[in-house]
Formats: structure tokens, C-alpha cells, sequence
């Protein structure tokens, strides 16, 4: 029996080494590792783009003060309208000023931040970036000697780590100032009592955890649209789908971070 030949034959038709989904699957996780491990070594090392860096942070801070002005704002109004009457069933709407600054500064304030910029942002840097790929962009900054990755995605990431907790602390302070507009129209409770009760009911360490996650939130939406937008592919039909992965992607990364990191803060909380 010629064992070669049935050894070829079964190399020729294994053409996947466990599976072809699987491949891919690990094959992504490996690309996905080598992009972001590359950002680490590419931010601590000159040349630093300081002008693409403040560029990147005014396109991610300040043209997002309109929507999340406004979205903070209606959130503050009509999360204390949907807590009043629970509240006063129990006699309690003088506990509503303290629940308010409890839930946004904890969990509504990053979360909500993030989620904007994730459709914002986000799905601007996979487009821009895909377009950069798609019409050969960025091959000609490599082939001028310019480093594509320290320029494009190091700058953009950057931008939305700073950016994303500076814009949640907007959304925070525009969302307490909704939210006493309403109490003060139905309790007719004073800006100093509103607030006094606002930060006796926060601890340091909601501070601390609204900093941090607002972070990884910001990083991870900087990130997964580099991700997208680099490797994008197929022309202007990759420059969509790297456009629409960058928002799903980001969104679905921010509410497992939002899990993981509320289950260590808890645990801290009662050390």
C-alpha cells in the first residue's frame, strides 16, 4: 500500500487546520493583538504627531458638545420624571436629588457618553480610515516614508482616550443640571440644596470608577475603528461595512467593560 500517497492526498484536501470558521476566528484574534500591541510601542517613541493629536481631539470633543449637550440633557429630565413617582409612593421625592447623581455619575454618565461617540465617532474613524485604505492612501504615506500607523491610529486613539472622559464629565454636569431644572420646577428645590445633596450621595470612588471606565470606553471605541477602517477591504463596499463593524463592535465592547469593570467596583465597595 502506498502510504505517501494517501498522506498527500490528505494534506490536499485539509485545507483548514481545525476549521474554517475557527481559523479565521483565531486568525482575527492574532491580527487584532498585533494591531493593538503595535499602538503601545508606537506611542512611547517619537516622532510624536502633536498637531494630528489636538486635530483628532477638537474633530472627537468639540463637534460632539452639540449631541451631547442635548442628549444629556433630555436624559436628566426624563430620568427624574420616570423616578418621581416610584419615589413618591414611599413619601421619598427628597431622596430623588441623591438617586439622580447616584445613577448618572455611576453608570448613565460613561454609558451614555460612550454610546454617542461610539455611533459618532466611532463609525467617522472606520469610514475615514477605510477610505484612506481603499484608495491606496495610506500605501502612499508608507511608500513616502511616512509612518501611516503612528499618524493615522495613534493620534485618533489618543484622541478619543483624552476626549471620552472630558465629554463625560459634560454629560454628567448637563444631565444633573436637566435633572434639577425638573426637581426644581415640581419641589421647588434651591441649586445649593440640589447639589449638596447631589455630592453627599457620591462617594470618591464612583469619581474614580466614572474616570476609569470612561477610558476604556474611549480607548476601545479609538481602537475598533482603526481596527476597521485599517484593514478595510473591497472598495466602498468595505469602506461601509468598516464604517457600520466599527459602531456594533464598539457598542457591544462597551457594555462587556461596563459589566466587568461595575463587578470589580462592587467588590471593592464592599472591602
Amino acid at each position: 500500500m502506498d502510504y505517501s500517497n494517501r498522506d498527500n492526498n490528505t494534506k490536499r484536501r485539509r485545507k483548514h487546520f481545525i476549521t474554517k470558521r475557527l481559523d479565521r476566528l483565531f486568525l482575527e484574534l492574532y491580527q487584532i493583538y498585533v494591531f493593538v500591541s503595535r499602538f503601545f510601542r508606537e506611542v512611547f517613541f517619537p516622532p510624536y504627531e502633536i498637531r494630528e493629536i489636538f486635530k483628532q481631539c477638537y474633530e472627537v470633543g468639540v463637534k460632539s458638545l452639540p449631541l451631547i449637550s442635548i442628549t444629556a440633557f433630555i436624559i436628566g429630565i426624563v430620568f427624574t420624571n420616570q423616578s418621581r413617582p416610584s419615589l413618591a409612593e414611599f413619601g421619598a421625592t427628597s431622596w430623588l436629588p441623591a438617586l439622580i447623581s447616584v445613577a448618572i455619575v455611576r453608570a448613565m454618565g460613561p454609558l451614555v457618553t460612550a454610546i454617542i461617540a461610539s455611533g459618532k465617532v466611532g463609525s467617522s474613524i472606520g469610514a475615514e480610515l477605510g477610505s484612506m485604505r481603499v484608495t491606496e492612501q495610506i500605501d502612499a504615506m508608507e511608500v513616502s516614508a511616512t509612518n501611516p500607523y503612528k499618524f493615522l491610529v495613534v493620534s485618533r486613539v489618543l484622541a478619543t482616550t483624552l476626549m471620552i472622559p472630558a465629554l463625560t464629565m459634560y454629560t454628567t454636569l448637563v444631565a444633573l443640571l436637566g435633572g434639577y431644572l425638573n426637581v426644581h420646577q415640581n419641589e421647588l428645590t434651591t441649586l445649593q440644596t440640589f447639589f449638596t445633596q447631589v455630592f453627599d450621595a457620591i462617594t470618591f470612588l464612583d469619581i474614580i470608577a466614572s474616570a476609569v471606565k470612561s477610558v476604556l470606553f474611549g480607548f476601545t471605541i479609538g481602537m475598533v475603528g482603526c481596527y476597521k477602517g485599517y484593514n478595510s477591504s473591497k472598495g466602498t463596499e468595505g469602506v461601509g461595512k468598516a464604517a457600520n463593524s466599527s459602531v456594533v463592535t464598539a457598542m457591544f465592547l462597551i457594555f462587556i467593560e461596563e459589566l466587568l469593570t461595575m463587578q470589580v467596583i462592587n467588590a471593592i465597595r464592599v472591602m
